[in-house]
């Protein structure tokens, strides 16, 4: 095989590309890596990763502020931000750099500069083309501003926000979803004064109503501004401030932060003249096994339908290699895909809300409780989680799992696995779970929706 001659490229070296390439490699495929920017992509330098850092520095800072309700206190509080910058950058390279290595250890090829589908199979990188067999396009999404507005100074995205070196004093957040309320609730906790403005009625609007209400109510808690079924416009970016308007009424912050949505990243793919479709939303058309409408070219994470998330785009990439290297697949159903929002009170889902399963037509059964039904919830300090299960009555199947609260991203996992395992809730009020733990909320919330609760 020619020096530039490949099984496999992937375009793209976030999350869903190096996890292909990885997976490619052990299939025995002969694989590089095209990344314009940086090593790990979006998700491991500008979004995820950033984010979770500084959201466990607010989360430290929330444990020393509740420290005098379990006997303890703590002098001296205060928020050394150009340091949990700094450790926040020292995880990003911990884990970008983990990613060279996992590179190196299963002799993948890692190749700088902006890859371009160049027809026949070819990659276009400079002035050398690679040649492929399977060609894995991964570049993810970039964020996309409100109408009549542009990102510029004190108009950033969410990666501006995460990778502050300075604390703002205050901060205008645009989007009350995943990314949205992940900012308010950690610059809100540090100290920073936030408004957080969303458009719909409610944050979190794509959750579950229930699981909605009580994550507002959590987030109010921290000190910030809420406005729902409010639009912003007249912006006006200063070198001090931003002046906007919110629902009419006049408004300025140090920084506006717009999370109001993204786009896939196809710019300079070269998809159209390579004969890859786009949808009505610019996303690319894939099948179930990932490959496009162009021979020997797959597409994963952003770039596809389906939910923005990291593991979701780690899934697809391993999807769309196994297919590549002849192996047999299965489509990945979105619906099944675990949901997380880091903020504070922890937010996570799967599956159908009770609203979305009633339009479905099933007969649907509810379960829910509060973490304060079990032990832990008084043990561990969160008594106001909820655990909300939704099922049908007919045969017992889990359609949906919804928590708010304390290691909601953690305690949905289980929930998710007995889907997948063709359990139901029925199954779930059944199994063993240790005692004192928040796990046994999720217990009872099944044995709720069974019609049995025990703590309740």
């Amino acid at each position: 095989m020619a020096e530039n001659a490949y099984d496999c490229v992937v375009i793209g070296s976030g999350p869903g590309g190096y996890v292909a390439a990885i997976r490619a490699a052990q299939l025995g495929m002969r694989t590089a890596v095209v990344e314009k920017d940086v090593i790990g992509g979006r998700c491991l330098n500008y979004a995820c990763i950033p984010a979770k850092a500084v959201l466990r520095s607010a989360d430290v800072l929330s444990e020393i502020d509740e420290a005098a309700d379990f006997g303890l206190r703590v002098s001296g509080r205060d928020v050394d931000y150009p340091a949990v910058a700094a450790r926040r950058d020292k995880v990003i390279k911990t884990l970008t750099g983990g990613v060279a290595g996992l590179f190196k250890k299963n002799g993948v090829d890692y190749v700088e500069g902006s890859g371009a589908l160049a027809g026949g199979g070819k990659v276009a990188v400079g002035e050398d083309p690679l040649e492929a067999r399977a060609i894995l396009l991964a570049t993810g999404s970039v964020p996309r501003p409100i109408p009549g507005v542009e990102f510029g100074g004190r108009v950033i995205d969410t990666a501006g926000a995460w990778l502050l070196d300075e604390l703002p004093k205050s901060m205008a957040v645009v989007g009350a979803g995943a990314s949205g309320a992940e900012i308010a609730s950690a610059f809100a906790r540090l100290g920073t004064q936030v408004t957080l403005i969303e458009a719909l009625p409610r944050v979190l609007p794509t959750e579950d109503a229930d699981i909605s209400k009580a994550a507002e109510r959590g987030l109010r808690k921290q000190g910030m501004e809420i406005r729902t079924d409010t639009t912003v416009d007249d912006v006006d970016p200063g070198d001090d401030r931003v002046r906007f308007s919110a629902g009419g009424e006049a408004l300025e912050a140090e920084y506006l932060v717009i999370a109001a949505g993204r786009g896939a990243d196809v710019e300079g793919l070269g998809v159209e003249a390579a004969g890859v479709e786009l949808d009505d939303q610019g996303l690319v058309r894939v099948d179930g096994a990932q490959r496009t409408s162009a021979d020997g070219v797959y597409a994963i994470g952003d770039l596809v339908s389906g939910p923005a998330l990291a593991h979701k785009a780690s899934e697809e990439g391993i999807v769309a290699v196994e297919d590549a290297a002849g192996r047999p697949t299965h489509a990945i159903a979105h619906v099944d895909i675990p949901r997380a929002t880091f903020c504070t009170p922890n937010v996570a889902s799967f599956g159908l809300t009770e609203a979305q399963a009633k339009e479905a037509g099933h007969e649907v059964t509810v379960g829910k409780v509060q973490y304060g039904a079990v032990g832990a919830g008084a043990v561990y300090g969160d008594r106001s989680g909820v655990i909300k299960i939704v099922g049908e009555t007919r045969y017992g199947e889990l359609l949906g799992g919804h928590i708010c609260g304390a290691k909601a991203t953690e305690l949905i996992q289980e929930l998710v696995n007995a889907r997948l395992l063709e359990g139901g809730y029925p199954e779930v009020a059944r199994i063993v779970h240790g005692h004192p733990t928040l796990s046994e909320a999720v217990m009872e919330a099944a044995r709720a929706a069974d019609g049995w609760l025990i703590h309740g």
